[in-house]
């Protein structure tokens, strides 16, 4: 049996030696389009900031492993996949053979669509290259330019800003981190920022890069406000688009990534896909993601190896990303944060401390959250969403005191066990709301 992996990420790494383990004697081929050891994507803030070295991004640090493990590394780009013949046909002409095929090729920045992104000075932060040309020119006091303030672009911005640069984030939609965080949480968010000396200019485009014809000369930024900024570096984080257009004409369906069943397998038998190529169903939001998450990519690449080495393995779910640090700032938002039509919400904040929470409710039952700078109740918003608990009357006193999350966690969950545990209880004698949702 022979098995190709495309991609030799996180995903593609674990995938090949989960074959390894339970495919002795087959034949395993692992293809990456970059040359050298394989490494993490998200490691590259890390190095960035100063927290590792290169070689701390690179996934296996022994430089024989995939040697020893009987895994052979091609190097190369794929360009057309044909199901019929089972071969994968590569960018200088090479004809790959496989039986079993994953799809774990990532995805590529998306540029924003910007006169003067080409510039040399404009740098997406990607790769091992891109990182050592944004740590070549971010050096103390340079000025940087970041676009984008969502969950990477926030994790990037802190990279730069421990080298020590002149660092302003633009941001088109009107807060930070805005896929995840209602506008005054996000706008909490970016008091906090600004206080750590960061310029932030939120509901503001970048629309033009002018000079910095050279790597390392100054660039002018134009900004949709009519305001002028002068740049060392520009970095843009705008999104991700997954790197399928390699599949067209091959038969496997794609909509957005690869659309793969709860096996990981896509609709061609034998061929499999994940990582942040893969599209896969979510039971919490019920409807098919791509989830960008490299816990997610793992679990999907061990599920998907398992599968094509004659196991039964089944996803049941994605982990979501809901507790995050933005400067030394925690904030989490759990569940359907946006709130639900015909809802209600109740809103607390103190401003000079940095803390916020927003509950929302569909009738008694709290169905998402944002705080900020609020850690104590982590457990309990999470636990009271993902089960969906009846809240009773104490929706009504949340909703006069939020704070009051642990006297309502008591009653309604706690007790709840109690009363099952007891030997007079009954099953079904009275509603449960664990017990319902389960």
């Amino acid at each position: 049996m022979r098995h190709v992996i495309l991609g030799n990420g996180p995903a593609g790494v674990i995938a090949a030696e989960t074959i390894r383990k339970n495919a002795p004697l087959d034949d395993i081929v692992l293809i990456g389009d970059e040359a050298g050891p394989p490494y993490a994507r998200m490691a590259i803030p890390n190095l960035i900031g100063g927290n590792i070295s290169e070689a701390g991004t690179h996934l296996r640090r022994a430089k024989d492993h995939f040697e020893r493990l009987q895994i052979a590394q091609v190097f190369g780009r794929a360009v057309h996949v044909s199901t019929r013949t089972r071969t994968v046909k590569m960018e200088d002409g090479r004809v790959i053979d496989f039986d079993k095929l994953l799809i774990a090729t990532g995805a590529s920045p998306r540029a924003p669509l910007i006169h003067g992104i080409e510039t040399p000075g404009v740098h997406a932060c990607w790769t091992l290259h891109d990182a050592r040309a944004i740590m070549a020119l971010a050096q103390p006091v340079a000025r940087v330019i970041l676009i984008g303030a969502g969950f990477v672009g926030c994790i990037v911005m802190e990279a730069l800003a421990a080298r020590g640069v002149n660092l302003a984030v633009v941001e088109k939609r009107d807060r930070m981190l805005p896929n995840m965080m209602g506008k005054g949480a996000g706008d909490m968010i970016q008091r906090w920022c600004e206080k750590k000396g960061i310029k932030v200019f939120t509901s503001t485009r970048v629309t033009s890069v002018d000079g910095g014809m050279v790597a390392g000369s100054p660039m002018a930024v134009r900004l949709s406000s009519g305001m002028e900024l002068h740049a060392d570096l520009v970095v843009h984080s705008a999104g991700a688009v997954p790197n399928v257009g390699f599949l067209r004409g091959s038969g496997i369906r794609c909509l957005q990534g690869v659309v793969v069943d709860a096996s990981m397998q896509t609709n061609v038998p034998g061929v499999y896909a994940a990582g942040d190529c893969a599209e896969a169903f979510d039971s919490v939001s019920c409807r098919s993601v791509i989830s960008g998450v490299q816990p997610n990519a793992a679990d999907q690449a061990y599920c998907a190896a398992l599968n094509m080495t004659g196991r039964s393995a089944f996803q049941r779910g994605l982990r979501q990303i809901d507790v995050f640090d933005t400067m030394g700032l925690i904030s989490a938002s759990f569940g359907q944060w946006q709130g639900a039509r015909g809802g209600q919400w109740v809103e607390i904040a103190d401003e000079a401390h940095f803390k916020y929470m927003r509950l929302e409710f569909s009738q008694d039952v709290l169905i998402g959250c944002n705080t900020v700078g609020v850690t104590e109740h982590a457990s309990i918003l999470r636990g009271f969403i993902e089960h969906h608990v009846h809240l009773g009357e104490w929706k009504d006193i949340l909703l006069q005191d939020p704070t009051r999350l642990k006297d309502a966690y008591r009653e309604c969950v706690q007790q709840e066990f109690v009363y099952q545990a007891s030997p007079f209880h009954t099953p079904g004698a009275a509603p449960n709301a664990m017990r319902e949702s389960a």
